[in-house]
C-alpha cells in the first residue's frame, strides 16, 4: 500500500494567504513566504498553493511568489490559479513548481487536460474540483454556481480519461469549518478512479485524518488546523501511523 500523505492547503489572494470558510468569509494570514518557511522546518510531505482569485481577476497565480515560496520549501511544491495554457503551466514550472493544478478552466476547455498531460506528463497535471453537499448528494461547484446538469462521477472519470495525474477534491460545504471530514465524499471519489486523490475540507483533528485516511485516498488536505490549532502534520502522520495506516 502507498503511504498516505498529509498535505496542507495554501489559499492565496494574490500576495497573501488567507482562509476561507464555504468558500467565502476570509481571513487573511500574511505571507506565504513566512508560511512556506513555517511548512519547510516541520518537514511537510508536499504544499499546495491555489490562488482563489486569479481566475475571477483573469489572471495566473504570480510566478515571482512562486519562485520565493519555492526557494524557501523543500518539498513538493503544487500550484494552482488562473491557469489557462502551455505558457502558463511552462511558467510556473520555470519558477520551482512540480505539479500544476488546474480547476475552471478544465470545465470551460476539458481538451485542455489532455494537452497538458500530453506535453508536460500526467504527473504534473492535477485536476482540482471544488464540490457541494445537497441533501441529496454532491455536485461540482465552480466560481459560486453548482453545476446540476454534470454529474460528479462523470466528470471525474473523464478527467481521468482526458490525463488527468492526480485528483484535488476540495469540500466547499466543509471549507473552514473544522467540523470533520466527508468520508462519504472521500471515499465516492477514491473508489471511482484509479489516480491518486486527494481530499480536502473540514478536517476537525488528527484523529478525523484517521478516518478519511481509511479511504483509498492518497493524501489529505488540510488547512485550518494547521493555522487555528497546535495540530501540527506531524501529528496528523503520528496518528496515522498509530492506527496502522502507512504514512510518510
Amino acid at each position: 500500500m502507498l503511504r498516505k500523505r498529509v498535505i496542507p492547503i495554501v489559499l492565496l489572494d494574490g500576495f497573501s494567504v488567507l482562509k476561507t470558510i464555504n468558500f467565502s468569509s476570509r481571513r487573511n494570514l500574511g505571507s506565504p513566504i513566512t508560511v512556506a518557511r513555517t511548512y519547510n522546518t516541520r518537514n511537510v510531505d508536499e504544499l499546495v498553493l491555489l490562488d482563489i482569485d486569479a481566475t475571477k481577476q483573469k489572471r495566473s497565480i504570480d510566478k515571482f511568489t512562486i519562485a520565493e515560496v519555492a526557494r524557501e520549501c523543500f518539498m513538493p511544491l503544487t500550484v494552482g490559479g488562473g491557469i489557462r495554457s502551455i505558457k502558463d503551466i511552462q511558467g510556473l514550472l520555470a519558477k520551482g513548481a512540480d505539479k500544476i493544478s488546474i480547476n475552471s478552466y478544465a470545465l470551460e476547455n476539458p481538451a485542455f487536460i489532455k494537452e497538458a498531460s500530453g506535453v508536460f506528463g500526467a504527473q504534473c497535471i492535477v485536476v482540482s474540483i471544488d464540490v457541494v453537499e445537497i441533501e441529496d448528494g454532491f455536485y461540482v461547484y465552480n466560481q459560486g454556481e453548482i453545476n446540476k446538469s454534470l454529474k460528479l462521477t462523470d466528470w471525474i472519470k473523464k478527467v481521468e480519461h482526458l490525463g488527468a495525474g492526480e485528483l484535488l477534491i476540495n469540500n466547499v460545504t466543509r471549507d473552514g469549518s473544522m467540523q470533520g471530514g466527508s468520508i462519504k465524499l472521500a471515499e465516492l471519489v477514491s473508489n471511482c478512479v484509479s489516480i491518486p486523490v486527494i481530499y480536502v475540507g473540514g478536517i476537525s483533528n488528527p484523529d478525523d485524518a484517521v478516518s478519511i485516511g481509511k479511504t483509498n485516498v492518497s493524501g489529505i488536505g488540510i488547512a485550518s488546523i494547521f493555522h487555528f490549532t497546535d495540530f501540527t502534520p506531524k501529528d496528523c502522520s503520528a496518528q496515522l501511523k498509530l492506527s496502522n495506516i502507512p504514512a510518510r
